[in-house]
């Protein structure tokens, strides 16, 4: 008679001693984890997702860098032109002023022969009975020349002229009757007056009056 065991207990050791076979074993394929394939998967998805953070970061960063230089070179261009505006301006306010420092300069030089010779003039004027008919200046004295009706007023033009100030010295050089004047006495004279080292201008033309023919 033959038995079936439905207890699925261990079935009895078969004749001659052996060990009974275990059952086979089949792996299942589901509920067990993950298998590698997933993980390697997984994997290079988080690596191209950090690629593409990282290049974006990298690109807008370069991007604002670009932007800053762009800005940076327009300041560039801005201050240059504003430095160039301000070098011609610059060259136009020099020019300026060495043109108002050679008038100013031009007028100081003519300021010492004017105002000597409105002095002269004045010293002239106060002095009775004579006139000028000349004076020369060569930087270091002046000379007149001119008529008087009588020797002392050439004296007193002297001390008049020594009086101003302006001179070292004020010499008779010549002094002589002049006989075209024959209603009048007269007198031809010529003055050297040394001038002081502050008050020398600068040397004029000869100024010439009217023509007196020699006696």
């Amino acid at each position: 008679m033959i038995r079936i065991n439905l207890l699925g207990g261990t079935p009895k050791a078969r004749r001659g001693g052996g060990k009974p076979r275990p059952a086979p074993e089949y792996a299942g394929g589901g509920g067990e984890g993950p298998s590698t394939l997933i993980f390697v998967l997984l994997g290079i998805a988080l690596a191209v997702a950090g690629w593409y953070f990282w290049n974006t970061r990298i690109e807008a960063e370069t991007k604002n860098l670009q932007k800053q230089m762009a800005d940076a070179m327009r300041e560039n261009q801005r201050l240059a032109d504003v430095k160039a505006k301000y070098e011609a301006t610059k060259r136009q306010a020099d020019a300026f002023q060495r043109r108002v420092t050679t008038i100013s300069d031009l007028k100081a030089k003519q300021t010492g022969p004017h105002d000597l010779l409105e002095l002269v003039s004045a010293t002239v004027n106060a002095t009775d009975a004579l006139w000028l008919e000349a004076m020369t200046n060569d930087g270091k004295a002046l000379t007149f020349t001119g008529m008087a009706l009588s020797p002392n007023s050439v004296a007193d033009l002297m001390a008049n002229l020594q009086k101003t100030g302006k001179f070292k010295s004020v010499e008779i050089k010549e002094a002589s009757q002049d006989n075209t004047m024959k209603e009048l006495q007269a007198f031809k004279f010529e003055l050297v007056c040394e001038l002081l080292p502050d008050a020398q201008p600068k040397p004029e033309p000869a100024k010439t009056g009217p023509a007196t023919p020699k006696s």
